[in-house]
């Protein structure tokens, strides 16, 4: 009898230990889950993450006997943890759908399906919506697939920008007091005991990692992480939105079974305010469709205009028209582009000025004139790989003579194709001018061919720039759009009318070829487009450098994009973007230069004479109205012209620099307008003289050259 007591108490211990062991590998494959915000942390977190004791407990009290007895069925193992290439992902899933759907990455986490048993390499998750900062949620599904489309790109670019994962321990007590209880899901601690590992994804997510999970090293070694819709193939989505349940579900798969980081524990920790930004639950990307336009026949509420906004909230950009004080940090949260960070500036100095190709960074790059992208990641990605790419850029010839607000994407793209090697292409848009702009005469009938020879002249200002002939083609679309007809009608099937309107406005007395324009402008961004310029090669990604008042047109062609290339493409098709600020009209830093307004504008035809007379007539000032008040108070170099055109042609960092800290506070050399003025008046004569004299030097023959259909030597 003592014998058969002792094995029954031998037994129950055993069976409190295989509890203890199976609630700790629980906490091994969810996935930081959660509900509501205000979920986890706390006294309450450390009471469940030591869930053994109290199961031992349990154990005990009701599983012994029975188990000594021998009816009992052995526990089913746990799944094993994630890959590190799948949890990975799950991270980047997690931190992109905070980033769109406005969540705090921690308390909306959810359980993870592992997937990856049966299907190596993907993984399904379920993320909670309460607690979002969309309020009232989208509630149609057109909004709801725009919103999962948005979480897609989200992940992507988290994967291009391939940031390091920090992986970090701190004590319970001390990252709560540092993080507060955002760090946790939404159920409270994953972690038995009191020593947590934290993963720092820079700038997007701060999660406490469960036990036994491994990450990559770094973003972007899992590669390309894909959602599997499954609806589309007649199957039940696999990735969808349950707005009634508060619920988004998202399965996806791993393009690279890339292997953990070397080093468990790597990184410096953020400080306490980089983590409260990734957890203060708002919403970071704009999402067509759902924010903004009516794409997918959800137009968003317009915001109400605040009293105080003043000229701010006149700003107006689109496809067609500029005006208004621009906002540029607004545009690029209404856009959902990217800011230039730091680290990309790094990242492309890296490989063109490290590589020899030209001595610096554009000074445009260096002051944030190019201050927005698309992309660009990816593409420094396939750089690094050895993989080619091509620059895209245009030009809608409406006047004989352009002015220097037109060089400015010609003078960037020219730096491009040095700093990177690369081919181009260059679009004449004489088809657009004459839609747009055209007229019909009854005697003389219409002046389409007026706009062909602005082609011809436009070009050689393009030619001028110093492009390298061997690895350029300049097209007209009268003559070349032959060539793209077959990508230009899988445009037209791919876009619908209603996207076509709300993307850039056309009504009911548009004419049919305004309408069917834009995939003529969006076709160059494939390369299957130019099929002997280019090779033959249709995996080449494009780079679009432009004003940003041009990203609608790129907008749509990039949602339609993976329809024109092969499923190898790197990108899917989508053209990557780099966008400038306007460069401002002579009358005043708001909007753009117009060449309606000649009085706005600096051409390259004019004189030295006339550019004198423009800029000291017509360039507004920031001075102040008399010279003791300016003295005293400096000028408002915001709002003066000649500053700021100066910031757009002075290369020297150090004497724009020395004029904007002298002419701001009213001292110096430069302490008031006339002298700043008689500076800009010294910059453009000289780049306007040297422009007239190498155009002087090109034929219509070389201008034919130019345009011959060719193989670019890259």
């Amino acid at each position: 009898g003592s014998a058969c007591a002792l094995r029954g108490m031998a037994e129950a211990v055993c069976v409190s230990r295989a509890v203890e062991e199976l609630a700790v590998a629980i906490g091994r494959y969810r996935l930081f889950r959660g509900a509501a915000a205000a979920g986890g942390g706390g006294t309450r977190a450390a009471m469940k993450a030591s869930p053994a004791p109290a199961a031992a407990a349990a154990a005990k009290d009701k599983g012994g006997t029975t188990s000594a007895s021998g009816g009992g069925k052995k526990p089913r193992p746990p799944p094993p943890p994630p890959p590190p290439a799948v949890a990975t992902a799950g991270l980047l899933v997690r931190a992109a759908a905070s980033r769109v759907l406005g969540l705090r990455p921690g308390p909306c986490g959810g359980e993870m399906q592992p997937l990856w048993v049966t299907e190596p390499g993907n993984g399904k998750i379920t993320f909670s919506l309460e607690g979002s900062s969309r309020t009232p949620f989208p509630n149609k599904d057109a909004q709801h697939q725009a919103l999962l489309d948005a979480v897609e790109r989200a992940t992507a670019e988290l994967s291009a920008a391939d940031a390091e994962i920090v992986v970090f321990e701190l004590a319970r007590a001390e990252a709560e007091a540092r993080y507060g209880e955002g760090i946790y899901d939404g159920r409270g601690s994953t972690t038995p005991g009191d020593l947590l590992r934290l993963a720092w994804l820079p700038g997007a997510a701060l999660v406490e990692l469960p036990p036994g999970w491994q990450l990559c090293a770094r973003a972007g070694s899992c590669g390309k992480v894909a959602f599997a819709r499954g609806a589309e193939d007649g199957k039940k989505a696999d990735t969808l939105i349950l707005a009634k349940k508060k619920q988004v579900s998202v399965r996806f798969s791993v393009e690279v079974d890339a292997p953990a980081a070397k080093q468990e524990l790597r990184g410096t920790a953020p400080n306490p305010a980089e983590a409260r930004k990734v957890d203060d639950g708002q919403v970071k990307l704009q999402v067509e469709g759902v924010d903004f336009g009516e794409l997918l026949g959800a137009k968003a509420a317009a915001p109400e205009k605040k009293a105080d906004e003043g000229e701010e909230a006149d700003m107006v950009v689109t496809a067609h028209e500029v005006s208004g004080k621009i906002d540029y940090e607004k545009l690029i949260r209404d856009f959902g582009s990217t800011r230039i960070s730091k680290e990309l500036m790094a990242r492309i100095e890296k490989l063109t000025v490290g590589k020899g190709r030209v001595p610096r960074l554009h000074h445009w790059l260096r002051r944030d004139i190019f201050f927005s992208h698309r992309d660009m990641e990816v593409l420094c990605k396939m750089v690094e790989q050895g993989k080619p790419f091509y620059l895209y850029t245009g030009r809608g010839p409406s006047s004989a003579a352009m002015h220097l607000g037109h060089l400015i994407p010609f003078m960037f793209t020219k730096w491009l194709q040095e700093a990177f090697d690369v081919p181009l292409v260059i679009q004449m848009t004489d088809d657009e001018k004459f839609l747009w702009k055209g007229k019909y005469d009854e005697e003389s009938g219409d002046n389409l061919m007026h706009y062909y020879h602005l082609t011809m002249e436009n070009a050689k200002d393009i030619i001028a720039c110093g492009f390298d002939k061997k690895k350029t083609f300049i097209f007209s679309d009268l003559d070349y759009v032959g060539h793209m007809y077959p990508n230009i009608v899988r445009i037209w099937k791919a876009v619908t009318y209603n996207t076509a309107r709300g993307a850039f406005g056309f009504v009911g007395d548009s004419n049919i070829g305004q309408s069917a324009f834009p995939a003529i402008q969006a076709a160059p961004s494939f390369p299957s487009s130019f099929k002997v310029p280019l090779g033959g090669d249709d995996n080449m990604c494009c780079l679009i450098p432009c004003a940003i008042d041009q990203d609608p047109y790129f907008r749509v062609t990039r949602d339609i994009a993976h329809k024109l290339v092969p499923k190898s493409h790197p990108l899917g098709g989508k053209p990557s973007l780099i966008h400038a600020k306007f460069f401002p009209p002579l009358e005043g830093a708001a909007g753009k230069m117009s060449a309606s307004n000649e009085n706005s504008a600096v051409y390259l035809t004019d004189s030295p004479e006339l550019i004198e007379s423009k800029v000291m007539k017509y360039a507004f000032s920031g001075g102040r109205d008399t010279a003791k008040e300016q003295r005293e108070k400096g000028a408002d170099l915001e709002k003066d012209v000649s500053y700021q055109w100066l910031r757009f042609f002075l290369d020297d960092d150090e004497e724009v620099a020395r004029i904007g800290k002298e002419y701001g506070s009213g001292t110096g050399e430069y302490w008031n307008t006339g002298s700043v003025k008689k500076r800009l008046i010294a910059e453009l004569q000289r780049m306007v003289k040297e422009h007239q004299e190498k155009r002087a030097r090109i034929t219509d023959d070389e201008v034919r050259e130019w345009m011959q259909v060719r193989k670019l030597q890259f």
